[in-house]
């Protein structure tokens, strides 16, 4: 959906810059190629028609500030409407405290629980999760195992099938210094027995958040629960889940935006760190093509704490990046996400500029180089001069690819390597770059 309405608005942005002139007739065209794409991405009409109207408004009324085109103006009014229609901004704080997860069966939100705990880990912040769905003991099971994956503590009482009973021995079990996350049940529907047991375990809890988790595919109705859910308990935010693969994903946030209620992340994927804090401002930036780089940003400082990818970073910059740090580099970009994710973020990239293919091809050549990493002996991991004919033929055999492969892996080290020595050979960025890093700032991704 989100790939989809990009590619839509971009191309409304683009039909602006290659225009002859801003007149009547290329603002009634940009006006019916917004709503089209805004319909398709399922977002209200009457929103819709009230979004291009006051684009349609704005355009004939308002004046570019000096030093703008109208041309420039024009794509800062479609930015500011898309943005408004997203709700408010407000970030999660990442401090020791108590939050109770809402919602309906099937939305997601066991998952969004580990998800959420490994947010808070990343910010240094211990997690305790309580599971509190007694209806469904598979979701207990599935919570202790991915609290097993996050690293964080676990409470569950199986034989007893009262939710507030085993919220208030988790509330126990874990000391002041924790964010405790409670996982609650669902149900099919939103029933009075459902809002009932929410209400007893929310007097029990007294949460500093509470977060109505959300299926994107829900589309329009997700306002709906959103208000349902907010009269209930009086939400704090929302968590919208699978925004990456519902066609309804803009009716979504639209729809929950206008309940009222914040939206905090949105789910984009389905491994733990695909959870992303919602910045409408952000969102809209990556979603008309103009980029996201503090995102990225900050997907770098989430890394700079593991010392093993601050080491690589050291040893390329010096010159004595080995393969053993290469292969740090690639865990690291794999942690970051998707190579069409990553890209999202570079103003006027992503898959409106590159071609899905070629990114896919580079992202299964990554997955190769890596598994001939993990064939190498510790010698030829520390030592790529090491690696003749005979060498290559056995990593080959070991990773399932072919001596050619691995060459070209070899070629692509070298190339990193010496790309890197091109860059640090500037002696005033060099120190730059070692006094940066001395002070604990983030090293230089390869």
């Amino acid at each position: 959906m989100l790939d989809s309405l990009g590619k839509s608005l971009r191309a409304v942005l683009q039909k602006i810059a290659r225009g002859s002139a801003v007149d009547d007739a290329l603002l009634a065209e940009v006006v019916r190629d917004i709503q089209r794409a805004l319909l398709q991405a399922d977002v209200n009409v009457e929103l819709t028609l009230q979004l291009t109207d006051r684009v349609k408004r704005r355009a004939k009324e308002e004046k570019p500030p000096a030093g703008s085109s109208l041309r420039d103006f024009l794509i800062r009014i479609i930015y500011e409407e898309i943005r408004g229609i997203l709700g408010k901004d407000r970030p999660l704080e990442f401090r020791p405290r108590r939050i109770l997860l809402a919602g309906l069966f099937g939305q997601g939100k066991t998952t969004t629980a580990a998800k959420l705990a490994r947010q808070y880990q990343k910010k240094g912040v211990r997690v305790g999760l309580i599971a509190a769905d007694v209806h469904r003991p598979a979701a207990i099971d599935q919570l202790q195992q991915l609290a097993q994956k996050v690293g964080c503590e676990f409470y569950a009482n199986r034989a007893e099938r009262r939710a507030e009973v085993i919220v208030r021995e988790g509330l126990a079990a874990f000391p002041p210094h924790f964010a405790i996350i409670v996982d609650t049940a669902g149900r099919s529907g939103i029933d009075a027995e459902l809002i009932d047991e929410l209400r007893q375990v929310h007097e029990i809890v007294k949460p500093d958040e509470t977060i109505l988790v959300l299926d994107a595919a829900m589309g329009q109705s997700a306002g709906r629960s959103a208000k349902a859910f907010q009269e209930a308990v009086g939400l704090t935010g929302v968590i919208l889940t699978k925004l990456d693969g519902s066609a309804k994903g803009g009716g979504a946030l639209s729809a929950v935006a206008a309940s009222g209620a914040p939206i905090l992340f949105i789910g984009t994927g389905e491994h733990l760190d695909e959870l992303e804090r919602f910045d409408p401002t952000r969102f809209v930036s990556r979603l008309l093509g103009m980029g996201d780089l503090q995102t990225l940003l900050e997907r770098f400082e989430d890394l700079r704490g593991k010392e093993e990818a601050q080491k690589a970073s050291e040893h390329l910059i010096s010159g004595r990046f080995t393969l053993r740090d290469l292969r740090t580099q690639l865990d690291s970009l794999g942690q970051m996400g998707s190579l069409s994710k990553l890209m999202s973020f570079f103003p006027g990239l992503g898959p409106a500029k590159i071609d899905d293919s070629k990114l896919n091809e580079t992202q299964v050549q990554l997955r190769k180089f890596r598994t001939m990493l993990d064939s190498m002996t510790s010698a030829e991991l520390d030592d790529a001069n090491i690696i003749k004919s005979e060498r290559a033929h056995r990593i080959a055999r070991g990773s399932g690819n072919k001596p050619p492969e691995v060459r070209a892996l070899l070629k692509y080290y070298e190339t990193t390597k010496k790309a890197a020595h091109g860059i640090t050979s500037n002696r005033r960025l060099r120190r730059q770059i070692e006094r940066q890093m001395s002070q604990g700032g983030a090293p230089p991704p390869s």
